[in-house]
């Protein structure tokens, strides 16, 4: 008997608190500067992406940690705001909420980040309710999520999509190559001398990478859109041209917005465009998640986006 949907996203990944300081240029070390001014928002790849999903107007529930904190308060709130089912998130009482100290040139928007590193216990497979996780329509996570996938993957119903928000290399990531329906690293990850040899081009690096996964692999490249694969070529979405603010959500709003498309059957070009219409559209404000676009604004924008023949792999 099937079980009833009761959402169609679900989201399990890393959540944290960012404070956020535009500056004029990053200053050298052992300098001083001055801030232009001081924000705080809630943060996290998978804390982010919830909101963002949520924004779109999908329903959507997210599997977290958090710290019984003022910082894990507030971003308890914050997701409350966005409307993310949130009855599933677990207090840790003798633990901390991380926070990311993030500086943000003012110029064109690129972040540095200084983070703490989580002491939070790892989201365990015995949080997850299978009555409500199994009927969704697609499950994002993130690195910190590695080891449930597998687990994950035999209490998921069989037309359930998983997309794998890859951010970086992470033990037993290779595993993941054969489960998960949408791979989606970031450019940068094809610059990981651990998995590619630094003399192959881009395009051999993917091609390479292709034949180790068994479904679709989609590359979220920055200023320049994303990737994707189809009939055996590779074509890109370029970016459209907006004032960039900041990108500190940008990566996680694209894998929102990706997980967000798959629930609503979009087809893989489609799903791409609107993709890198909602991450670039996230950058024109401050914080990850104040810039988010309704999906009216999303939509308008994926249309006038435009589809580029890379090459063959």
């Amino acid at each position: 008997m099937t079980k009833k949907r009761k959402y169609e996203v679900a989201v399990i990944g890393r959540n944290c608190i960012d404070y956020i300081f535009p500056v004029d240029h990053y200053p050298q070390e052992n300098s001083k500067k001055q801030i232009v001014k001081k924000i705080v928002e809630a943060g996290g790849q998978g804390s982010t992406a919830a909101c963002c999903i949520a924004k779109l107007g999908g329903k959507v529930a997210f599997w977290t940690n958090m710290g019984n904190d003022a910082e894990g308060w507030f971003c308890l709130k914050r997701l409350k705001d966005f409307k993310v089912a949130t009855d599933y998130i677990k207090i840790c009482p003798k633990h901390k909420t991380p926070a990311a100290f993030i500086f943000v040139n003012v110029h064109n928007g690129s972040r540095t980040i200084f983070y703490e590193k989580r002491t939070l216990p790892a989201v365990s497979i015995k949080q997850i309710e299978e009555e409500i996780i199994s009927p969704v329509k697609v499950l994002l996570l993130d690195p910190e999520t590695t080891h449930l996938t597998w687990k994950l993957k035999k209490i998921l119903n069989q037309d359930a999509r998983i997309v794998y928000d890859c951010e970086r290399w992470v033990k037993g990531i290779e595993d993941l190559y054969g489960i998960v329906d949408y791979f989606v690293p970031s450019y940068e990850f094809f610059e990981d001398e651990r998995i590619f040899s630094p003399q192959d081009t881009f395009l051999e690096k993917v091609s390479q990478l292709k034949k180790n996964i068994n479904n679709e692999l989609i590359i979220t490249h920055g200023e320049h859109g994303a990737y994707f694969i189809a009939n055996k070529a590779l074509y890109n979405v370029p970016a459209p041209g907006v004032k960039v603010v900041d990108t500190i959500g940008a990566g996680d709003n694209f894998h929102a917005a990706f997980s967000f498309a798959v629930s609503r059957n979009y087809d893989l070009g489609s799903a791409v465009k609107l993709s890198v219409a909602v991450a670039s559209i996230s950058c024109t404000k401050y914080g990850g998640r104040n810039g988010t676009p309704d999906l009216k604004t999303a939509v308008s924008h994926a249309r006038k986006l435009k589809t580029i023949l890379v090459g063959q792999i």
